[in-house]
């Protein structure tokens, strides 16, 4: 017999903007001060280029700008959340996402997270809008940003350098 799931998650609440991500603690590898990001080629303006992180080239994700958001002073955009991919490629292990401070971990139950959508078209890469106690929160679709990501590297990669 299967172990009954947990009535309580370990989750992170991670500052993008004016909005917070709902995540798993356990997706977030490290939190880290940021540096200049090398570009990719014909990205989207959400996706601001790779940085080094531990042996790896990360792909930097503005959240904010991926789904419409109000972008926060960029001066204040300070530290880098790297988290860890979930769909198991091992072209994209990992990736990284802007942030405006560091991640406050936080305890939920189903009771604590109050679903807040308004029947509006979801924008891409946004699973879910809720209201975690006081605070409003978009669950990321983990899943459709790294495909879209592997999409665009592999074919910024494929293209003939000039």
């Amino acid at each position: 017999m299967s172990d009954p799931l947990p009535r309580e998650i370990r989750c992170v609440l991670v500052p993008v903007g004016d909005l917070r991500l709902l995540l798993p603690n356990a997706t977030i590898a490290e939190v880290i001060t940021l540096s200049t990001p090398a570009p990719v080629a014909g990205a989207p303006p959400w996706l601001l280029g790779r940085i080094a992180w531990r042996g790896w080239r990360v792909p930097l994700v503005s959240f904010t700008r991926l789904a419409g958001s109000i972008e926060a002073d960029i001066e204040l955009t300070v530290r880098v959340a790297v988290l860890k991919a979930l769909g198991g490629d091992p072209r994209l292990p990992f990736i990284a996402v802007l942030t405006q401070g560091f991640p406050r971990l936080t305890t939920l139950n189903a009771e604590l997270i109050i679903p807040t959508h308004d029947g509006k078209e979801l924008p891409a890469g946004v699973r879910a809008h809720v209201l975690v106690r006081d605070d409003i929160a978009m669950i990321p679709d983990l899943e459709w940003i790294e495909a879209t990501l592997l999409d665009l590297l592999e074919s910024t990669e494929a293209r003939p350098q000039a």
